[in-house]
C-alpha cells in the first residue's frame, strides 16, 4: 500500500507507530487517524514559536483578530502527519482564560479523523456518551468539513472530523500562515497518556471500548510500574489497526506522592499528561532538541551499564555507548525493540511533557523501561518539593 499520509507513507507510518491489521468494517466507530492536538495555553503566539524553534514543526495555519476571530488566536503547526494547534485567549473575557487559569497550558481537544461522523456519534449517543457538538458543517472556498465533538475525561474533548471534502489549510475561518522551513526531528504522534482520578481508569477504559469500539492493547500494574516510593497503574486502548493508542494512568497507594498525583494536583483534575512523538532517528532528533534548549530526564550511568540490559536488549540500531551518551531509553519485546526518551514538563506547571520513540518492530510502551522512567521523575519531583 503507498497511500500518503501528509507525505509520509502508509509502510513508513507502519513502522513509525506500530500498525497491525484490522477490518474496519467491523468497527461500530472507525478512527482513521489523529486529527489535531489542541492546546489552550497562556501565550499562544509565544508557545507557537517555541514549537517551531525547539519541536522542529512548520507553521501552515492561523486564525486571529486580523482574520475576524476577535476571541483568541490559534495557530496551527505540523510535522509530517502530526499537527498541534495552539490557542491563546485575546479578548480579555474569553472562556480560554478562564480554563487556563485552571489548568495551566494544557490539552483541550484530541481530534480524530474519521470518515463518518454521523455513524460515529450515532454510535457514541447509543452508547450514552455525551455528545458536546452536533454533527455539522462548515464551509469556505476551500469545501466543507463535517464534525462533531463528545465528551472524555475531565474537560477533555474529541472532536471528530471528516475532511475528506475540504482543501483548506485547516479548517474554515483559517488562513495559511508560511513559517520558516524547518528540519522534520518527528513524523507522527505515536500515543497520547491521559491522566484520570483514583479508581476511574477502567471507568474511561471500558469508556473507550464500548463508546468508541477501541481494544485493549496492554495493561501495567503492581511491580510492573512502581519504584520504593510511588507507583501508578496503566491500561492502554487503541483503535484496531494501533493508529490511535490513548494509555490512560491513575494512580496507586504508595509511600510518597506519585507523578500522577502531582500531575493531579497541578492541573487541576484528569487531563492529557504527555504525547508520545514518532521519530525514525532519535539520535538526531534529541541533539537539535537539546541544541534549541529542550530538557530531557537524566538516566544514570548504572542503567546503561547493567549486564541484565544489555544481555536482554541484544544488538539494536544504536551502540548502547551511543544510547548512554544521549540519555536514551531501550526497550525489546516479543516483536521488536524500542529506543525512547522522555523531556522534563514544557510549561511553568509540572504538567504536560513530551516523549519521543522510535520503534523497531516493537509494538509496547517500555515496560522494561518503567523503573528507571519513574525513577528520573522521582528526582524531579524531589527538586521541585512535590515527592
Amino acid at each position: 500500500m503507498t497511500d500518503t499520509i501528509d507525505d509520509v507513507t502508509f509502510d513508513q507510518m507502519r513502522q513509525l507507530v506500530g500498525l497491525v491489521d484490522y477490518d474496519a468494517t467491523k468497527d461500530p466507530f472507525p478512527v482513521k487517524a489523529m486529527d489535531a492536538v489542541v492546546f489552550t495555553v497562556g501565550n499562544a503566539t509565544q508557545t507557537a514559536w517555541f514549537y517551531q524553534a525547539a519541536f522542529g514543526m512548520t507553521l501552515v495555519a492561523y486564525s486571529g483578530p486580523e482574520t475576524g476571530q476577535r476571541d483568541h488566536k490559534s495557530f496551527v503547526l505540523k510535522a509530517g502527519s502530526a499537527r498541534f494547534v495552539v490557542n491563546g485567549g485575546v479578548a480579555p473575557d474569553s472562556p480560554l482564560h478562564d480554563h487556563h487559569r485552571k489548568h495551566g497550558d494544557g490539552v483541550v481537544d484530541l481530534a480524530l479523523e474519521v470518515a463518518d461522523v454521523d455513524q460515529c456519534i450515532a454510535h457514541a449517543r447509543a452508547q450514552g456518551a455525551t455528545v458536546l457538538e452536533e454533527p455539522h458543517d462548515v464551509s469556505d472556498e476551500f469545501g466543507t468539513v463535517r464534525m462533531a465533538a463528545i465528551a472524555t475525561y475531565g474537560e477533555t474533548r474529541h472532536t471528530l472530523v471528516d475532511r475528506s471534502r475540504y482543501s483548506g489549510p485547516y479548517l474554515p475561518g483559517y488562513v495559511s500562515k508560511a513559517g520558516r522551513a524547518r528540519k522534520r526531528l518527528f513524523q507522527a504522534v505515536d500515543h497520547c497518556v491521559g491522566n484520570v482520578e483514583l479508581g476511574r481508569m477502567d471507568y474511561w477504559v471500558e469508556f473507550y471500548n464500548r463508546v468508541m469500539g477501541f481494544v485493549n492493547m496492554a495493561e501495567f500494574i503492581g511491580d510492573d510500574i512502581a519504584t520504593d516510593y510511588s507507583a501508578l497503574m496503566s491500561k492502554v486502548v487503541s483503535n484496531g489497526n494501533h493508529r490511535v493508542k490513548f494509555p490512560l494512568n491513575e494512580p496507586a497507594i504508595a509511600k510518597k506522592k506519585s507523578q500522577i498525583d502531582e500531575y493531579l494536583e497541578y492541573y487541576g483534575g484528569a487531563g492529557c499528561q504527555h504525547i508520545a512523538l514518532a521519530t525514525n532517528d532519535i539520535i538526531g532528533t534529541v541533539v537539535a532538541m537539546r541544541e534549541a534548549g529542550v530538557e530531557f530526564l537524566e538516566t544514570p550511568d548504572s542503567y546503561y551499564d547493567d549486564p541484565e540490559l544489555r544481555a536482554r536488549i541484544g544488538e539494536v540500531r544504536v551502540p548502547i555507548e551511543e544510547l548512554k551518551r544521549h540519555r536514551i531509553l531501550v526497550d525489546r519485546d516479543e516483536d521488536g525493540y524500542l529506543l525512547q526518551i522522555f523531556t522534563a514538563p514544557v510549561g511553568d506547571r509540572p504538567t504536560v511533557f513530551y516523549e519521543l520513540i522510535e520503534r523497531h518492530g516493537s509494538l509496547g510502551f517500555g515496560k522494561g523501561n518503567f523503573k528507571a522512567l519513574f525513577e528520573a521523575i522521582e528526582r524531579e519531583q524531589e527538586r521541585r518539593g512535590n515527592l
